[in-house]
Formats: C-alpha cells, sequence, structure tokens
C-alpha cells in the first residue's frame, strides 16, 4: 500500500494559498497530509494559522543568516517531518540550489501572472503597468532560477473591469485558490513527465 505523500508548505505572510491548500487536503480533493508548515517569519499570519488548525508548524528566521546555510536548515527541517513534497505558499524567499537539489521536481510554486510573463516581485503591478488585457497565475515546478521551472497548470484572468493593480492582484489570487489545489491533486494523483519547459500528464 503506498504512503500518503507528505506534504511541507512553506510561507512568508497570511498563506492564503496555504488555506486553500488545506481545505482540499480536508476535503479530499489532494490526497496528501500536511506533514509541516514552515515560515521564515516569526508569527507570521499563515503559521498562527497553521497553528490553530493544529498542524506541525516550525519558524526559522532568516536574518542574520547566509541563504545557503538558511536553506540547509529549512530541509533538515522537512526531512525530518519525512516531507515528499514542497509547496511554496507566499514564501518570499529565492531557494539556493542546494535547496532545489534536496528536492528534485518535487517542489512546486504559484506565481501570479502567465509565465514567463512578469517573473519575479510584484507581478501583478508589471501586468497593470504593461496593459496586459489577460493576465492569470501559473503553477510551475521550481528549478534554481527565477519563476523558471516547467508549467504545470496555468489560469487567465481578464483585465477588463478592473479599476486598478489592486483590484486585478484580488482577481488572480481568487483563480490561484482554485488552481493550486487543482494542479496539486493532479501532481500527486497521476502520471506526468517533465517535457522541455512543461509537465505533460498521461
Amino acid at each position: 500500500m503506498t504512503r500518503t505523500a507528505r506534504l511541507g508548505i512553506l510561507l512568508s505572510g497570511r498563506g492564503s494559498n496555504f488555506q486553500a491548500l488545506q481545505r482540499a487536503v480536508a476535503s479530499g480533493d489532494i490526497e496528501a497530509e500536511i506533514a509541516l508548515v514552515v515560515s521564515n517569519v516569526e508569527g507570521a499570519p499563515g503559521i498562527e494559522t497553521a497553528r490553530s488548525l493544529g498542524l506541525a508548524t516550525v519558524a526559522i528566521p532568516h536574518e542574520g543568516r547566509k541563504r545557503r546555510e538558511h536553506d540547509l536548515l529549512v530541509v533538515e527541517a522537512l526531512r525530518e517531518a519525512e516531507v515528499d513534497w514542497i509547496c511554496l505558499a507566499g514564501y518570499m524567499r529565492i531557494l539556493s540550489p542546494a535547496f532545489v537539489e534536496a528536492f528534485p521536481e518535487r517542489i512546486v510554486n504559484i506565481h501570479p501572472s502567465l509565465l514567463p510573463s512578469f517573473p519575479g516581485l510584484h507581478a501583478q503591478e508589471q501586468a497593470w503597468d504593461y496593459g496586459v488585457r489577460v493576465s492569470g497565475c501559473t503553477v510551475h515546478l521550481v528549478d534554481d532560477g527565477l519563476d523558471s521551472g516547467p508549467i504545470v497548470a496555468q489560469a487567465t484572468v481578464p483585465v477588463d473591469g478592473c479599476a486598478d493593480a489592486e483590484e486585478l492582484s484580488a482577481r488572480i489570487l481568487s483563480q490561484e485558490h482554485v488552481l493550486y489545489p487543482r494542479a496539486m491533486g493532479r501532481l500527486l494523483s497521476e502520471r506526468w513527465r517533465v517535457a522541455g519547459r512543461r509537465v505533460v500528464f498521461g
């Protein structure tokens, strides 16, 4: 009998995508369990939510530590929790190559743009300022680049009707909460392979 997949969630802030994943796990839409929630910010709202749900949590602040040093501490905590997959949920840190190598093709992120357009911070504002008519969000596997890993799934969001970048951000976020659990559910339950820049199912 196959062991239930164990997820590690990494977050830095409110963790709304963590909560979307947690709801999908609780409902059985994602066949997994959340083994550990990690934050680089002590007292982050997301980790407080995780604690209120009775989930195992740990805060590993990054201040005063080099990126590799901090990442190795996080990897150690994830391995102690016997985590199989890592889900980044608003984790405001670029992972070091050592971290990525520890979980090859098992780290997943969601980004608030249609990659490869507008990688990095403030993607919604970048899209708004550029004047695109359609934006969206992307679930991708994480490599050692910036939002450059193979694409798992995308959802489009129309810009028409948005008054500003803040409204566009809210519209994208609502789609993130749908797309991320759906994509994770497929990664855990279906056959897939990486073909070039995309994840191919089946």
